[in-house]
């Protein structure tokens, strides 16, 4: 029997398996997201001004992403994490996880990321939705994320 959960996260157009250590040193897997809501990946660098605007934007509409799971995921160390999740208490957002997936690049490469922020939206199933590779409009994402 196949595991569901598992399932959606190693298929093409699906939440790629990617893996994050958060600022805590927990381990974060992809399929520890949960299921049955929309899921959010950010892709991020904490010292990036346009990244900080953005996250600054989120929080500012937070009731417009309550329903949705949000992984911020970035490359430098947990140190800087640590520092971005003090600085926008995203600790007390039960459905925010924040983490580095380190030199592994993997989410990197998977969709050859260039700029930051760079936004991918799937629907409560797994499916690819939306992916934002320049510009994120957060009008756009929030109204994309109420029509799922």
């Amino acid at each position: 029997m196949l595991n569901i959960s598992q399932d959606i996260y190693s298929q093409t157009g699906k939440v790629p398996a990617f893996k994050m250590i958060q600022a805590d040193g927990k381990l974060f897997k992809a399929h520890d997201l949960p299921i049955g809501k929309p899921i959010i990946i950010i892709y991020f660098s904490p010292d990036c001004e346009e990244c900080q605007k953005f996250t600054e934007k989120l929080l500012n509409r937070i009731d417009d992403y309550w329903n949705a799971s949000i992984a911020m995921v970035t490359y430098l160390p947990v140190a800087k994490v640590k520092e971005f999740v003090s600085k926008y208490k995203l600790n007390i957002y039960p459905n925010i996880f924040v983490g580095t997936e380190g030199n592994s690049f993997f989410l990197r490469a998977y969709y050859n990321i260039q700029l930051f922020p760079f936004v991918v939206l799937f629907n409560k199933d797994g499916d690819l939705k939306k992916i934002y590779e320049k510009e994120v409009n957060q009008d756009d994402l929030t109204n994309r994320l109420k029509g799922l």
